[in-house]
């Protein structure tokens, strides 16, 4: 025992300041796209893998399509470059139509669901057929480094016991009647949370007759793009819809 406290002593306190501080990002973390403004041309736009390039004299990306792979950097010359900017979650899935310039941050709840969501979160997560690469940045929140239930948010087992739903994965055929149910089973009110681009637009599975897409019925209140996002980018989402940073 006695070790054990000695060796806490040794290693601090491991959980990052922030949202108090900038986080501390890898070096090739790739943020937001930046368009500079020059034409992106048509066979550029083309080998985007997921579609989400506009090409023309008004470029645009569809960060709910991108995945981040940087191809567009690395084919249409100096038209596109990645920013370090982590703040990417957005409230409607027409604010991931970025054209440059500022990107609308997500909003937070209305003031009565901040109400009763505000301090404590239970969110019941569904893997809709992902490769688990979402699904590992969700689970790393609970570890000490991220210490998700400092700020009341936490994952659950039951959607009985659940606040709302985060999804991810391009929602397969064996899993849309199951997403439905479980979405289903959680008592009013509740949320709806797409995370990576496969939730939110199929992704690199967009198109695939064996993918269905998040169902209609099923509200989303907030969009957090990537391919993964980083944890840093799922968190600061988390925390913007329930208006604990702005």
């Amino acid at each position: 025992m006695l070790k054990a406290f000695i060796q806490r002593l040794r290693q601090k306190e491991r959980t990052m300041k922030f949202p108090a501080r900038p986080p501390v990002l890898p070096d090739l973390f790739r943020g937001l796209p930046v368009l500079t403004g020059q034409e992106i041309p048509a066979e550029s736009a083309a080998l985007c893998p997921t579609g989400a390039i506009k090409a023309g004299a008004k470029p645009q990306i569809d960060l709910g399509r991108c995945i981040f792979c940087g191809r567009c950097a690395q084919f249409a010359g100096n038209a596109v470059s990645f920013s370090r900017e982590y703040r990417l979650a957005a409230s409607t899935r027409a604010g991931m139509l970025h054209a440059g310039g500022e990107y609308p941050a997500a909003r937070a709840l209305d003031r009565e669901a901040r109400r009763i969501f505000g301090h404590s979160l239970k969110l019941r997560q569904v893997s809709a057929g992902g490769c688990a690469a979402c699904e590992a940045d969700v689970n790393v929140l609970g570890t000490l480094a991220f210490d998700l239930g400092r700020f009341g948010i936490q994952f659950v087992a039951s959607p009985r016991h659940a606040d709302g739903i985060l999804v991810t994965g391009p929602v397969t055929k064996n899993m849309q009647s199951a997403l439905l149910d479980t979405y289903a089973a959680i008592p009013e009110p509740k949320l709806a949370i797409a995370v990576g681009a496969c939730a939110i637009s199929g992704g690199i599975y967009s198109g695939s007759p064996e993918t269905c897409g998040m169902p209609e019925s099923i509200p989303v209140d907030l969009y957090i793009p990537g391919c993964p996002p980083h944890p840093i980018t799922i968190l600061d989402g988390l925390l913007r819809l329930l208006g604990r940073i702005r």
